[in-house]
């Protein structure tokens, strides 16, 4: 037992520092070549009405989503208020600011403690609604493809040239240090990497299921539970509605930031396809927040932009990094606002949970 709360606490400062490291190295590669005056003067120049206008969205976001969990515990019997759907999942994108895709397992734990649903039935649901999340999100990219596969073809065009005037291999700092022992090979060193995660997973796998077997069965049987409720949904329009308002809302949170700033204030209904599916590319990445990744995404997808309209990568490249470091500070506010005021909320309603014998001693 004294292992397991010493190893508990040194497992949690190893994500956050692996998250950190993610960011730090996405934010060096979204600065790379840049001129940081340059950036700071299209934040002078840019309109912030348009910003609060889309945190409209962002915030419409949260409450479709409330309401779409709701909808996803019915069949399981649970007839859970809104209002904590909301809290509870603000409070889980808060923790994701902490610790990557934590905020999943705090958003299932804080509803345990407030509607008494079982931990794995709601995680069940939550990797459904992931899932659903990943076939809106593959819609835009159909969008995309057909509106935007000049972008694209382009840019990619672009990377190849790139790579062509490459006369010499030009290592990045983590290769000039492992070039130090010994390393020359580097696309059989990351081969080799990537097999070595690989087995490592592998082996955690193996072992986890040797000493957790029980557990784990009963575990992933409380998944499969709340992944099979889209089967006996009550109302499947209104979470098909529900699921097309949240991406919409995304959508235009993505989209009216673009009218922010003048240079990107052109920017066609198209271009926000391809927007939302580069910024939510980069919020995939496991660093904590986006934070890096998104600003990185963001800084190549616009580049790709203003290139394939016949202007400079670089330009769309300061541009982008520009529309990131506004976007993404609208959504860490709305996150942090959202996640802060759900702490007084849930324990509110944790209190009012008691005293109403709603939890059995």
């Amino acid at each position: 037992m004294e292992n397991n709360k010493k190893s508990s606490p040194l497992k949690t400062i190893l994500t956050i520092v692996i998250s950190l490291v993610f960011a730090a190295l996405f934010m060096w590669l979204a600065f790379k070549g840049l001129e940081f005056d340059k950036i700071k003067g299209y934040f002078a120049e840019a309109n912030y009405f348009w910003v609060l206008a889309a945190m409209v969205f962002g915030l419409l976001a949260y409450w479709f989503r409330a309401i779409r969990w709701n909808l996803l515990l019915e069949p399981m019997g649970y007839q859970i208020s809104n209002s904590n759907s909301l809290w509870t999942i603000s409070f889980g994108y808060l923790m994701n600011l902490t610790i990557p895709r934590s905020g999943e397992l705090a958003r299932s734990t804080a509803l345990y403690g407030v509607e008494k649903v079982p931990v794995d039935k709601s995680f069940g649901t939550i990797i459904l609604e992931r899932v659903v999340d990943l076939v809106c999100m593959l819609g835009f990219l159909a969008l995309t493809l057909v509106f935007k596969y000049k972008a694209i073809i382009s840019f990619y065009d672009f990377i190849t040239n790139q790579k062509e005037k490459k006369e010499k291999f030009e290592p990045n700092f983590f290769e000039k240090f492992i070039m130090k022992f010994g390393v020359q090979d580097f696309e059989a060193f990351y081969l080799y990497l990537k097999i070595g995660f690989i087995a490592l997973a592998f082996i955690a796998i193996i072992i986890l299921f040797i000493y957790k077997r029980e557990k784990l069965i009963e575990f992933a049987k409380g998944i499969f539970h709340g992944l099979t409720t889209i089967f006996k949904l009550k109302q499947k329009g209104k979470f098909i509605l529900l699921s097309i308002a949240i991406w919409v809302s995304y959508y235009f949170a993505a989209y009216l930031v673009c009218f922010a700033l003048p240079e990107t204030s052109h920017f066609t209904f198209a271009d926000g396809f391809f927007v939302i599916v580069v910024g939510t590319l980069g919020m995939m990445v496991p660093a904590s927040g986006g934070i890096g990744a998104f600003h990185f995404a963001m800084k190549i997808g616009i580049g790709a932009l203003f290139f394939s309209y016949g202007k400079t990568f670089e330009e769309g490249a300061a541009i982008g990094l520009s529309y990131a470091f506004i976007s993404h500070t609208m959504q860490l506010v709305i996150m942090a606002v959202m996640g802060v005021i759900s702490i007084p909320m849930l324990a509110k309603a944790r209190n009012e949970a008691v005293k109403s014998k709603v939890f059995s001693e």
